[in-house]
């Protein structure tokens, strides 16, 4: 057989000739017929995946489901933007919200990135008393400039009470330095010593440490919190309790940080669900211990709620610059918090022993301090909203459930 140049043979190294003219290999190799290629279609896409490392997306990926959902959001109508804002404002009743802030809890509640001249003018339109009324047209108090060296430097505790006539106290604790909300929780009672240094501990708990200073005012009720500061303070901290106080005691118009957070909880959320409450507080009889424990069930949780939404947006709100301020201001609370090294903080929490702080919470009466209903009745109560065919208990059928719930509990 003649020689075959290297240039002459195909791709695979085979002679096309001499194979088309032996019958020692394997008829048509290159795979050249009369057939389509049907699969191509299938195998390109494949080739191509495995050749380049590619990882399409499919239909059914989360991320395309989230490009979609992007893209609903950013072009719906404007009728459907109007309900938005008139659902807000239905939860709102007191009308203490303004565009901005509304335009915070429409996109966190729903995700939807409505723009400040639509909710402005949608509220306008609704309630043009509301802007109004929510002039700031009080006279103000000098302030004085608030100093600290970064988060956990020191925390601001205080009861708050404009729910407490009807069954909700509520107590709080503030980082002073970023202005976060660490604690917000409604109680049976905000006047009782164990109670308060309950949730001392219990924040203590969660975030491992103590901060150097709290502070709250001069009320009774803090004088437990008051003996577990230094008492941690001296079993884990190098500070000496003499040279720098674990705790101070001020008036209420000092402790400015909490005293300041009490204002938009007020006109956002407390005014709220009085109203909500005053709705169908007639049908409810205080003095029947059977109405005032199944009150106590129904009602604790959806304050919680509300609280639990409020301290979430507040945390992420990013406030307004002031140039005269010392601690950080034109940042988020969480962001500053999170980063206290970028605005000129350091973080100042002191470690414990969370085993110590354990023993201690029991000590007190563990979580039975901060429960409305026992666990047996609260037992009960499940399984009897669970017989009713009610998704949930909001604010808006509260008393509805009441009413259905009454007769079986």
């Amino acid at each position: 057989m003649a020689e075959v140049d290297c240039e002459e043979l195909d791709e695979i190294g085979t002679d096309p000739a001499s194979v088309a003219g032996s019958s020692r290999f394997v008829a048509n190799p290159l795979g050249n017929n009369q057939h389509k290629d049907c699969r191509e279609s299938s195998i390109s896409p494949a080739l191509w995946t495995r050749e380049l490392n590619l990882n399409a997306a499919r239909s059914d990926d989360p991320r395309i489901k989230d490009l979609l959902l992007d893209f609903q959001r950013r072009n719906i109508t404007d009728k459907y933007m109007r309900q938005l804002v008139l659902d807000q404002m239905a939860k709102q009743p007191a009308a203490r919200v303004g565009p901005r802030r509304m335009k915070e809890i429409i996109t966190s509640e729903t995700g939807y990135p409505l723009t400040l001249e639509c909710i402005t003018e949608e509220m306008r339109l609704q309630d043009p008393e509301g802007f109004r009324r929510r002039h700031p047209g009080s006279s103000k108090h000098n302030r004085s400039q608030l100093v600290s060296l970064g988060p956990h430097h020191e925390w601001s505790a205080d009861g708050h009470d404009k729910l407490t006539s009807i069954g909700f106290p509520i107590y709080g604790i503030r980082d002073v330095w970023s202005s976060l909300w660490l604690l917000l929780m409604v109680v049976p009672n905000n006047r009782l010593k164990d109670v308060v240094g309950y949730l001392y501990l219990k924040l203590v708990m969660e975030l491992g440490g103590m901060p150097i200073q709290s502070t709250s005012d001069c009320g009774s009720e803090t004088t437990v919190m008051y003996g577990f500061a230094n008492a941690l303070r001296e079993a884990f901290s190098e500070l000496d309790v003499n040279e720098l106080p674990a705790h101070r005691f001020l008036k209420s118009v000092h402790n400015i940080t909490i005293e300041r957070g009490w204002i938009p909880l007020r006109f956002e959320l407390g005014e709220n669900i009085r109203i909500f409450w005053d709705a169908g507080a007639d049908r409810y009889d205080e003095n029947d211990a059977a109405q005032r424990s199944l009150i106590n069930w129904l009602w604790p949780p959806l304050v919680q709620r509300e609280l639990d939404k409020f301290k979430s947006s507040h945390n992420n709100h990013k406030t307004r610059k002031d140039k005269n301020r010392i601690l950080p201001s034109g940042v988020a609370p969480s962001v500053a918090y999170s980063l206290p090294g970028q605005y000129g903080g350091e973080w100042c929490l002191q470690p414990v022993d969370t085993a110590v702080v354990a023993e201690l919470m029991e000590s007190l009466g563990g979580e039975d301090l901060l429960r409305f209903v026992d666990v047996e009745y609260e037992q009960r109560a499940d399984m009897a909203f669970g017989t009713l065919g009610i998704s949930a208990i909001t604010l808006e059928n509260v008393w509805h459930v009441f009413d259905r719930m009454r007769t079986l509990m």
